[in-house]
């Protein structure tokens, strides 16, 4: 059609997950989140098999404890899908995923301790050409940035993620993808906005606790939708209380 709507997207650094590009030219990837126990070996190789054949690019598993690091090192030699780990707050699990073969970190590098404990973990991931994912969650920003905002804002998360940024830019890495993630859908969408027009890096869209598949599933649309539309989003996942399969459908 002659008329239809040409969505100029936003320039941004290219990153590998895997095999999958995120960012530059690539096209947007969809990507879901392991709700097994990671322990459970079996039921969490079984979920990410479902979610290959749902279609699923890329499959973030959580790896809280040394036992779920250990049962990461397993799930991830059995399959071919880029896996990220989300790492809470101990540096020495997320060296030791790096060693398993992790495809990204999903960490605050302001998390996990110490500049010495941060350089270990981003030298590593730089050693073997692992991205970064920086998450900022409304609902889990920090003591400092409430004092200063007095409640979650958009303000507030671009300043956090400013933070993580300028941590690792101190290091000299670049390879890092970042989220904003509120469950409030015009927070999020001023929130990208603004980081937007300050780095280059790409971005992960989600909006957090959407809802059922269905509330869930419209909350997504409106959010992600409307900073798609502006070019903004380079790899996006659908949060449900629901089967995670279904985030990818």
């Amino acid at each position: 059609m002659r008329n239809a709507l040409l969505i100029k997207r936003r320039k941004t650094r290219q990153i590998m997950v895997g095999d999958v590009p995120v960012g530059g030219d690539a096209p947007i990837s969809v990507q879901t989140m392991t709700n097994t126990e990671t322990t459970d070996v079996d039921s969490t190789l079984t979920q990410i098999r479902r979610m290959e054949a749902a279609g699923v690019d890329i499959v973030r598993v959580s790896v809280p404890t040394q036992d779920a690091a250990e049962a990461f090192k397993l799930i991830r030699s059995k399959v071919r899908v880029p896996l990220v780990a989300d790492i809470h707050f101990d540096y020495r699990i997320a060296l030791r995923v790096l060693e398993f073969g992790v495809d990204c970190l999903r960490i605050n590098p302001g998390n996990i301790g110490s500049e010495d404990r941060i350089r270990m973990v981003v030298d590593s991931a730089k050693d073997k050409g692992i991205p970064i994912r920086i998450g900022v969650n409304a609902g889990s920003l920090g003591k400092v940035l409430l004092r200063k905002y007095k409640e979650p804002n958009a303000e507030a998360m671009v300043e956090s993620a400013l933070t993580q940024i300028d941590i690792l830019d101190k290091l000299n890495f670049q390879d890092f993808k970042i989220s904003l993630k509120a469950s409030e859908i015009f927070m999020t969408l001023a929130a990208y906005r603004s980081l937007a027009t300050q780095i280059d890096n790409p971005f992960h869209l989600g909006i957090t606790e959407a809802g059922g598949l269905r509330s869930g599933t419209v909350k997504s649309a409106i959010g992600l939708g409307a900073l798609l539309m502006e070019g903004i989003g380079d790899t996006i996942r659908v949060s449900l209380a629901a089967d995670p399969v279904e985030e990818v459908k």
